[in-house]
């Protein structure tokens, strides 16, 4: 068996990489070859993407792959989910990119929030409830507030769709991505017509969603890559995050993507849909095979990273991060936890008056120090985690017997610790790269060397060594 080298371009919302993935003798090796940050800029009010910013750094990480693997033989782009660039036939972009954060969203969400009835029509059409972020909300605003764009743009390219045609010239959408949006018919695998029409969004600018895996072509946009192929892998972060996954091939597991956002979900046949569904908040996003991933979002580690800003003796490096951790370990649980489903940690100007507010509010004590926020957040955090798994057990009428976590909530023993307590299951944390592995794994099946998802999952797992946290009484 030949040595196979694949190039994941892994963008999230605060930082984006480069990862050569080397696949050898049935095992992986990554080497992070190119690292930089990323961030939403603010003007006029408004949040957005620095698109050209992004793509310089791509386009440098993938020539710094190549130069270090010449035999390069395919590379796959994931990112965060929902936004969008709107593109002309030519290509070029006709309106800035917003960020999903930006608050534009905010009225047409209280519109659509006070209307039952096109609520539910609109869940049971796509299973997506109505968060903030969705694309739904997104376009529907920026048709509202510039109408000529509808004469001005012929597509909707998702971001990572915008890379792989900057990669490959073709125009696709992929399905795993697609499935955010709140714009795919939950019940196949093309867009929901009713809604578009509700959102009043051109039917003409989206086509049918292909799956993962799908070799797009040769690299046409970067001379030093010819040669190399795109590979359309599933282009939600949080798609490829959970291919990584050493699941149980019988079941049983639930998945934790911990990063900005904590993605809590499992895999299914089916979508979990109803109205105790929509009161959960259950998004049934799609795996890159187009089956289900139905899952919820908990705000995430961005609670715990926005509140240490604030201080100055925050952690810079693994070793202040760990003697953090410790120092809050120390300190008795906390009696009263945070409600992290409150909309105002979203966004807020400072996240720890956020804290301080919603604390005041129901008058109970402020963390005196940084350990004592510390220890607060991520008892919140893990609590959030159970309650998730406690609904899909309800409404899915499945049992989970572990939770299964990545990301960089997977380094922290504290959440872990506390998702455990909290859910009464154990908790296998994986260090890993979840994102980059999925989306290599991806590139690897289109790329026949690998026979499908299953049969990765099971070599590379042989790979692992979890770290294993086992409920304790507190």
């Amino acid at each position: 068996m030949k040595t196979i080298h694949c190039a994941a371009v892994d963008l999230g919302a605060t930082s984006g990489r480069v990862i050569v993935g080397t696949w050898a003798k049935n095992k992986l090796t990554l080497t992070e070859v190119h690292r930089f940050p990323n961030q939403f800029r603010s003007i006029g009010g408004h949040d957005y993407w620095d698109l050209p910013g992004l793509w310089t750094q791509i386009s440098q990480g993938l020539r710094e792959a190549k130069r270090r693997f010449p035999s390069l033989a395919s590379v796959g782009v994931d990112t965060w989910g929902v936004d969008y660039v709107l593109v002309n036939d030519a290509g070029r972009m006709v309106f800035p990119t917003h960020a999903y954060r930006d608050a534009r969203t905010q009225p047409g969400l209280q519109r659509l929030a006070n209307t039952r009835a096109a609520l539910e029509r609109i869940y049971a059409a796509t299973g997506i409830p109505n968060v903030f972020y969705n694309s739904s909300l997104q376009l529907a605003e920026t048709v509202a507030q510039c109408p000529a764009v509808t004469d001005l743009a012929t597509r909707c390219l998702f971001l990572p769709d915008y890379f792989n045609y900057l990669l490959s010239g073709k125009m696709t959408n992929e399905i795993s991505f697609a499935s955010t949006t709140q714009l795919l018919d939950v019940h196949g695998t093309d867009w929901s017509r009713a809604t578009l029409d509700h959102f009043h969004l051109p039917a003409t600018w989206f086509t049918p969603p292909i799956l993962a895996n799908t070799v797009l072509g040769p690299v046409k946009g970067l001379r030093e890559l010819a040669g190399v192929k795109v590979v359309a892998v599933p282009g939600h972060d949080t798609a490829c995050a959970y291919d990584a996954m050493p699941a149980n091939p019988a079941g049983g597991d639930l998945y934790i993507s911990s990063g900005t956002w904590s993605l809590v979900g499992f895999e299914s046949d089916t979508p979990v849909l109803g109205a105790g569904a929509l009161a959960a908040r259950i998004s049934n996003e799609r795996i890159g095979d187009g089956r289900y991933r139905p899952l919820t979002n908990v705000i995430g580690l961005w609670l715990l990273e926005q509140t240490l800003k604030e201080f100055a003796a925050r952690p810079t490096n693994d070793r202040a991060w760990a003697k953090l951790i410790t120092a809050a370990t120390r300190l008795p649980a906390p009696k009263q936890l945070l409600d992290v489903t409150d909309p105002a940690f979203v966004n807020p100007p400072s996240m720890r008056a956020a804290i301080d507010a919603q604390l005041k509010k129901r008058k109970l004590p402020m963390p005196k120090n940084i350990a004592a926020y510390t220890r607060l957040i991520c008892a919140s955090l893990g609590q959030g985690h159970a309650d998730a798994l406690r609904a899909f057990e309800r409404l899915a009428g499945r049992q989970f017997s572990r939770i299964l976590i990545v990301g960089g909530g997977s380094k922290n023993r504290l959440l872990c610790q506390a998702t455990a307590n909290a859910s009464g299951r154990p908790v296998h944390a994986f260090t890993l790269e979840g994102t980059a592995v999925g989306n290599i794994a991806s590139q690897l099946i289109g790329l026949r060397a690998v026979r499908d998802l299953a049969t990765f999952r099971a070599l590379f797992s042989r790979q692992l060594t979890p770290v294993i946290y086992t409920p304790q009484s507190v």
